[in-house]
């Protein structure tokens, strides 16, 4: 029986093609989304990581004087301490050569001080070209931000790292092993005194890393060093540091990690379908062949066993093929998305090997074993005489499918009518419920193809005998039908729920952002943390085409126990670049000691105009009483408080600082504001249309990679209706001809196959597009929680374009088996046994 099974493998070749191409493609879909989720995932980590391996001991202070050259002297002489090294560095932005900001990724944009050593040279910053820098007006990058900037030697260049912006002149370019800046971060380096005045103060460091001798410990070290240093600095392990950071790290990239595993699991999904449904037709094709090989005295255990050998040969090849296709797949995501992600190598850990051969190996076997039974058990006698086996059907699969259905539809509609917020609860509960929903659709979908190809065979009546043979054709099998569609199902179903909640979540966040804004640009930094620059401020107000400049200051406010952001304006020009409703107050009634409420947080509160309440703004020591003189509907641009921006800057954590500028302009534009900040690469300068891009924009990103990630489920939706036309083909020569014998000709051979297809295809979408958008409108509930006024819309262009997409799916799988059985001799068809 090894050699019939390893004889069948080799003598049907063809046959088996397809098969390899659904597992192949099945195992490339789950190792790919494996691989791009660790690497992914490894270079987030790279890009917020700071390599400790040669940091026995780090130094730090709390007081800006403490660290000194003095201080690192005396520390090289601790017992134990092998080499000492200070450092003076924090976060620099630079501009590209064409004036936008260059490569900003949180915690990877770095500036340092170049260190020389006794030989003149920094080990950490090996020089590639040019010289290191000696003077304030001078710098040197890494070459990673010298080829993504387009720098040269020579080239004056803007950056900026709490303040204002500086132009300063490249003079050298080095390399540098900080994965910060290789996973798509930038390094620039000043002279000693530079950075130190920018990062420090003037002769100070912002640490000293200090380097362990041969046979010491890191904890060892850290005791002595603590007794040499002065108040308000203090010592900590490598280690120690490298553990804060893995947790830092792993908080960060969470996300990323678990993202890819959701599709990996529908990609195991789709493609175990397509598998079953494969190796069902294949089996059902061998009938004869295996009521032979009972005949002629092999038992059922050994027809099983043979089958399996198949499996298993096909699944061994299939993995590995997928498995290298999955490499492919996980290297041209990141560019195939546009997203921007940091870059670094493959990372291909035990997961992806371990799912190809899961998916390629143990689910092939599976869908092998199942079929193999049912036809093991068929007495030889009977399979040997007859012509076609009638598909069985069971009467438990549609009560289940039935039961799952209502349970599913129930729970999602139960968490529409009660759901409040995006809750983790509710969460999964949503997910289970779509899960439960689709799977009954599946389940009961070979009881669903009678009546709905038959209302489908409406739109084909136009094509006469042709129409009505491919809908009998789909008819004749209901179960190998489902089955073909399931992949689509599952696909349109995901693709349709994805787009109407995108397209809802993208439009509510569009309109939040424009919403109460009468600005036409908004000029702002990345967090309340930094300021813009206060001449910077007049210069705007200065400039030609600007009607109104008017500042905002923005803070936190505690208030009820919770923490909130407050705006501090000027109530004299604020009408004039914000739409403002009040539903009681005014803003002209804002003071020291009187605040105003968005409608939201005063009705949380309980409180109304008049009311008083007691509140902190910033970094003020006690609470204050306030004085409620308006409450206003709530308004992004507004935030959740306002306040006199006199208030807000003498207690904001940044004093006196202004965080946006919103603009009327008569004429002045983009470029216009950007030059009156000095181009600072720490500023935004957005139009209305910016910052509506900027608020959809991670949806916009999330469903660009969803649309990446579930496009390979439409690829392996298409093999699998390729592998049912082209098997139904094969099973139907001697059907075809006679269709050929009594007239028909080649082009009514080719539109039969196609118009089958595509009824299969129809069937698939119109399932999906009821599962997706019933989901869609359940999970509403919490979206609306999470997202305040948001709406449920229909992207009916983006439903226009599944729908045809799946059809010409469809149409365009059903191209090569049409023309093969258009080729085939009408007597040697019905000669074919």
């Amino acid at each position: 029986m090894l050699s019939t099974a390893l004889r069948n493998v080799l003598a049907h070749k063809a046959r088996l093609l397809m098969t390899v191409l659904a597992v192949c493609l099945g195992v490339a879909f789950v190792s790919g989304a494996l691989v791009f989720a660790d690497s992914t995932a490894d270079a987030y980590r790279a890009a917020a990581t700071r390599d400790f391996a040669d940091t026995a001991v780090r130094v730090t202070a709390s007081r800006p004087d403490a660290l000194t050259d003095a201080l690192a002297r005396k520390l090289a002489d601790v017992p134990g301490v092998a080499a000492v090294r200070p450092s003076a560095d924090g976060s620099t932005t630079v501009n590209a050569a064409d004036g936008t900001p260059l490569r900003v990724h949180p915690g990877s944009n770095l500036g340092a001080a170049y260190l020389p050593g006794k030989d003149g040279k920094d080990p950490r910053h090996p020089l590639a070209d040019g010289r290191a820098p000696t003077g304030s007006d001078e710098i040197a990058v890494d070459r990673g931000t010298a080829a993504a900037g387009h720098f040269h030697l020579g080239d004056t260049i803007t950056l900026a790292t709490d303040g204002p912006a500086m132009t300063k002149r490249l003079v050298g370019i080095v390399t540098t092993g900080d994965t910060r800046v290789s996973a798509a971060g930038t390094l620039v380096l000043f002279d000693r005194a530079t950075a130190q005045q920018l990062f420090a103060a003037p002769g100070h460091y912002t640490g000293i890393d200090l380097a362990a001798a041969p046979g010491v410990s890191q904890y060892a070290l850290a005791q002595q060093v603590t007794a040499e240093l002065p108040a308000g600095a203090e010592a900590t392990t490598g280690q120690a540091l490298a553990d804060q950071q893995a947790v830092y790290v792993g908080t960060l990239t969470r996300g990323y990690a678990k993202l890819p595993l959701v599709f990996a699991a529908v990609a195991l999904f789709i493609g175990s379908f397509l598998i079953i449904n494969t190796f069902t037709m294949l089996v059902a094709r061998r009938t004869r062949e295996i009521a032979l090989l009972r005949a002629i005295g092999a038992t059922r255990r050994q027809v099983v066993r043979s089958l399996l050998t198949e499996a298993l040969l096909v699944g061994l090849a299939a993995s590995a093929a997928g498995f290298v296709a999955g490499l492919g797949i996980a290297k041209a995501l990141p560019g195939l998305l546009s997203s921007d992600l940091p870059t670094g190598a493959l990372v291909i850990g035990p997961r992806p090997v371990a799912a190809a051969v899961l998916v390629g190996v143990g689910v092939t076997v599976l869908a092998a074993w199942l079929p193999a039974r049912r036809a093991a058990r068929i007495a030889p006698i009977e399979a040997l005489r007859a012509a076609e086996q009638p598909a069985s059907r069971s009467r438990l699969r549609p009560l289940a499918g039935a039961a799952l259905l209502a349970v599913g539809a129930g729970q999602l509609t139960y968490l529409a009518a009660t759901a409040k917020d995006a809750a983790q609860d509710n969460l999964n509960t949503g997910v289970l419920g779509c899960g439960l929903l689709v799977v009954g659709l599946i389940a009961v979908a070979p009881v669903l193809v009678s009546p709905v190809l038959r209302l489908v065979g409406r739109c084909t009546r136009r094509s006469g005998i042709v129409g009505r043979l491919a809908r009998q054709n789909a008819l004749r099998d209901p179960r190998r039908t489902a089955a073909t569609a399931a992949t689509l199902l599952i696909s349109t179903a995901l693709v349709t729920g994805l787009a109407v909640i995108g397209d809802s979540t993208g439009r509510t966040l569009a309109d939040q952002a424009a919403a109460g804004l009468g600005a036409d640009y908004v000029i702002s930094t990345n967090a309340i943390m930094s300021g813009i620059d206060p001449a910077a401020v007049q210069r705007v107000a200065h400039t030609p085409g600007v009607r109104t400049a008017s500042a905002v200051a923005d803070s936190t406010l505690v208030i009820g126990g919770s923490v909130r952001t407050v705006s501090g304006i000027d109530p004299d020009t604020v009408h004039d670049v914000m739409k403002l409703d009040f539903l009681s107050g005014s803003a002209k009634d804002l003071g020291p000691g009187r605040i105003a409420l968005s409608a939201g947080i005063a009705k949380g509160a309980g409180l109304t105009t008049g009311s008083r309440v007691n509140a902190r703004i910033g970094r003020a020591q006690g609470f204050t009483e306030y004085t409620v003189v308006g409450v206003y509907q709530d308004n992004p641009a507004a935030h959740d408080v306002l306040a006199s921006r006199g208030e807000v800057q003498q207690k904001s954590r940044l004093q006196g600082s202004v965080q946006r500028i919103l603009v009327r302009a008569d004429g002045a534009g983009e470029h216009d504001l950007r030059t009156a900040v000095g181009s600072n690469p720490l500023l935004k300068v957005q139009d209305r249309a910016g910052l509506v891009h900027e608020a959809g924009g991670t949806v916009s990103n999330l469903l660009t990679l969803m649309y990446g990630l579930l496009g390979l489920g439409a690829v392996i939706s298409a093999l699998g209706i390729v592998n049912t036309v082209a098997m139904s083909v094969t099973e139907r020569s001697r059907e075809i001809g006679v269709l050929r014998a009594i007239g028909m000709d080649r082009a009514g051979i080719r539109r039969t196959i196609r118009l089958e297809a595509l009824t299969v295809a129809a069937f698939g979408t119109l399932l999906g597009l009821v599962g997706g958008l019933f989901s869609a409108w359940a999970l509403s509930a919490l979206a609306n929680g999470a997202i305040k006024q948001y709406t449920l819309t229909l992207p009916w262009g983006t439903l226009l374009l599944v729908c045809l997409t799946s059809l010409a799916i469809g149409v365009a799988a059903a191209a090569v088996p049409a023309r093969r059985a258009a080729a085939l001799s009408p007597l040697e068809a019905v000669a074919d046994a």
